[in-house]
């Protein structure tokens, strides 16, 4: 009995697993390599002490964490919503929502302090670097056409808890947008029929809680949140219709604008100089209305003002993602997605240039004023009735606006309650108008209270975080995916797949040694295109490079940010280490270029990877920078709030906490890494063992016969 082989029990974390111990080879001590438990094949044992089982907790809790959605619909499970939305109505909507009123005032604050008549060439900065965003987005939906927006993108790319912290932050964005565009139209308003409102408000409902509330109650903007509410609520294609009659106005007065500044302008406002500028203040009652000078000329304050004004005019190109949410609701999502991202920003790119164009035409940039540029031009070149045509545009452009802030913020609440991670009561939908009218009402209620009670130009740049954050997890996910192997290979091929980088491991000289992954051996595929479709080792590649890019160009963007003068100087310190930085990030965007794409066809695909999202994913982190602290803690909190509903609610409540397995990504996701790759070793190691005949069989009887098939049976 003694020779008699013994069953040991080992805990592995594919299942449990018996294995055949001799006492001869338990006297021994020694670990066989060539046995079933190599550590190349990723086994690891797991031992049932207290530690271990602590372990074990915290990597389940972390593979919650990651754990991502099906790219398409989920099993049985249909769109609920109303497929009513054409490609014309979704260009309509993102030009409303990003040609707000930021093209009748933005280009007059630019143009006095920051650029001159180089905001000409702010827009044009501002508007490619939109478009690496947009690229990004586009490619998106033309892969992944659902209602959430870059919630969805990063769910299905990312994982759960960073899909989270981007739809909840969407959501922040969203809600101050229409509240802070709301009281902009009420305030347009207001001053249209001589300020009667805000002074009847401030008589009868002032609010004495400076920097926390406003100087009075908006019941007007309150009202019009909630009436815009109750237009969303009666479905997706009557508020396409109202956001078309609006942009289509606005373009039309955006027209009138730019053809009377070419007809009325000068090119000598192009051309000022320092006796121009004292002509004006000698013709000036006051002074000080003036703006500053500069070095006179086209570039009046030279090449940092341009990047200065381009850093602002990037503001007034958000809006677009808004087409993103309505992946449900197109008729055609895959093509009129991309197609409506790229003919929006185009629409909106000629209307900002033309505008700032226009406006410096016509008046010198130091007279131009901060906050009503467009009719005090009208007026110094003797057209002062055009000012009632630049109101009616200007509250038309804030009408479509605050739809198309409106519009997305439901549908991205919808998505997550869908998912379980929000309240599940938040994804119902109506079923005769089709529209997720839980969320639109709970969103609008919150978004018209935020404009009654709320000063919101302490929070703009908070809405700006959520945003560029979303902008920067898309460009992320953009990059990763187009480098990830097929799924569509069965799982035979799959298996031939593992068995290949089996065949393919160097083999040691003496069985006791056993190569280890991410050895030198791996080096040279860094840089040598070996195969033309991606694999499991280039996705990895991509995926760790893509991490310390990411790393890397956040570190540069604070120096950049926080010691520009430093640098300027050319500080030996610090202008060594921003080209050590430099040279590392170029390193590994070769590294990236170099391997495989997946050659899966999309409808539209981003052109020029690695560089563009790289481009893209620096102007947002950049950007991100130059947030102040108090925006940075308000953040905090809110983050705070999110956290306290994910980890109470969501993680227990999402659809894929009964998943036992990864779901793919896309259709170029990495082959499923919880498939036990030491199934494949019964199939191939075993069998073509180096030192098979060395192996000393143990005696067998009839009673004690050990089963071969308790492996496959345990593996299945």
């Amino acid at each position: 009995m003694g020779d008699w082989p013994r069953m040991s029990c080992y805990h592995f974390s594919a299942g449990l697993i018996f294995c055949p111990t001799t006492p001869r080879a338990m006297a021994d001590g020694r670990s066989r390599r060539r046995s079933l438990f190599s550590a190349d094949l990723g086994l690891h044992l797991q031992c049932s002490t207290p530690p271990r089982m602590l372990c074990q907790h915290v990597c389940w809790f972390g593979q919650k964490l990651v754990r991502r959605r099906p790219l398409g619909p989920r099993e049985g499970a249909e769109s609920r919503l109303a497929r009513c939305l054409s490609t014309l109505d979704l260009v309509a909507l993102g030009v409303g929502s990003t040609l707000g009123a930021g093209v009748y005032v933005l280009a007059g604050e630019v143009a006095r302090d920051k650029a001159g008549p180089a905001i000409t060439v702010c827009f044009l900065v501002a508007a490619l670097s939109s478009v690496l965003s947009g690229l990004c987005y586009a490619e998106f939906g033309a892969r992944v056409p659902g209602s959430g927006s870059a919630y969805l993108y990063s769910y299905v790319t990312v994982g759960q808890l960073c899909a989270f912290v981007t739809g909840w932050n969407l959501i922040l964005s969203y809600v101050i947008g229409a509240a802070s565009v709301a009281r902009a139209w009420s305030s347009a308003f207001d001053d249209l029929i001589g300020n009667q409102v805000s002074r009847l408000l401030k008589g009868g409902f002032s609010l004495h809680v400076p920097h926390v509330l406003a100087t009075h109650l908006d019941f007007f903007a309150l009202g019009l949140v909630l009436l815009l509410t109750g237009l969303l609520v009666l479905g997706a294609s009557e508020s396409a219709l109202v956001t078309k009659v609006f942009t289509g106005v606005n373009l039309l007065v955006l027209s009138f604008v730019i053809l009377s500044g070419f007809m009325k302008g000068d090119l000598h406002h192009w051309q000022l100089t320092e006796q121009d500028y004292k002509l004006a203040m000698s013709a000036s009652n006051d002074s000080s209305s003036l703006g500053p000078l500069g070095s006179g000329g086209f570039m009046p304050f030279g090449f940092e003002g341009i990047l200065h004004g381009a850093a602002t005019c990037f503001y007034a190109f958000i809006g677009f993602d808004c087409i993103a949410t309505t992946g449900e609701e197109a008729h055609n999502p895959q093509r009129s997605i991309p197609l409506s991202i790229i003919i929006s920003l185009f629409i909106c790119f000629l209307a900002y240039l033309g505008v700032s164009a226009a406006l410096t035409l016509m008046m010198p940039y130091y007279q131009v004023h901060p906050r009503s540029p467009l009719p005090q031009a009208f007026l110094h070149v003797g057209w002062a009735p055009a000012r009632y045509t630049v109101a009616t545009g200007t509250l038309c452009a804030l009408s479509s606006s605050l739809l198309g802030t409106m519009f997305p913020m439901p549908r991205v609440i919808y998505a997550m309650a869908d998912d379980g991670l929000l309240f599940r009561g938040l994804a119902w939908i109506h079923p005769r108008t089709h529209t997720p009218i839980m969320a639109t009402i709970v969103s609008g209620t919150f978004a018209a209270f935020m404009a009654c009670l709320f000063e919101l130009s302490d929070l703009v740049d908070l809405m700006s975080i959520g945003t560029l954050l979303a902008y920067s997890l898309v460009v992320f996910s953009v990059l990763v995916l187009r480098y990830q192997p097929d799924e569509n290979l069965s799982k035979n091929e799959k298996t031939e797949v593992e068995i290949s980088e089996i065949k393919s491991a160097p083999q040691a000289g003496s069985s006791q040694s056993v190569p280890e992954a991410g050895t030198a051996q791996d080096l040279p595929s860094l840089h040598n295109r070996v195969n033309t479709t991606p694999t499991l080792k280039s996705s990895r590649i991509v995926c760790t490079c893509t991490l310390l890019l990411a790393l890397l160009l956040t570190i540069l963007c604070l120096i950049l940010v926080q010691w520009p003068s430093h640098l300027l100087s050319a500080d030996p310190v610090y202008t060594t280490g921003a080209v050590l930085l430099l040279m590392l990030i170029i390193g590994l965007t070769f590294i990236i270029w170099r391997q495989p794409q997946n050659p899966t066809p999309l409808h539209f695909k981003v052109p020029a990877l690695p560089v563009l999202p790289l481009l893209s994913i620096f102007v947002n982190v950049y950007l991100m920078m130059q947030m102040t602290a108090g925006t940075w803690a308000r953040f905090g909190i809110w983050m705070v709030i999110g956290f306290a509903i994910y980890f109470g609610y969501g993680i227990r409540h999402s659809l894929e906490k009964d998943s036992d397995q990864q779901p793919p990504v896309s259709s170029s996701q990495t082959l499923d890494k919880s498939i036990p790759r030491f199934a494949i070793y019964f199939r191939y190691g075993i069998r073509h063992s180096l030192e098979k005949d060395n192996d000393q069989q143990p005696p067998v009887s009839s009673s004690h016969t050990l089963d071969k098939n308790i492996p496959s049976a345990e593996l299945a």
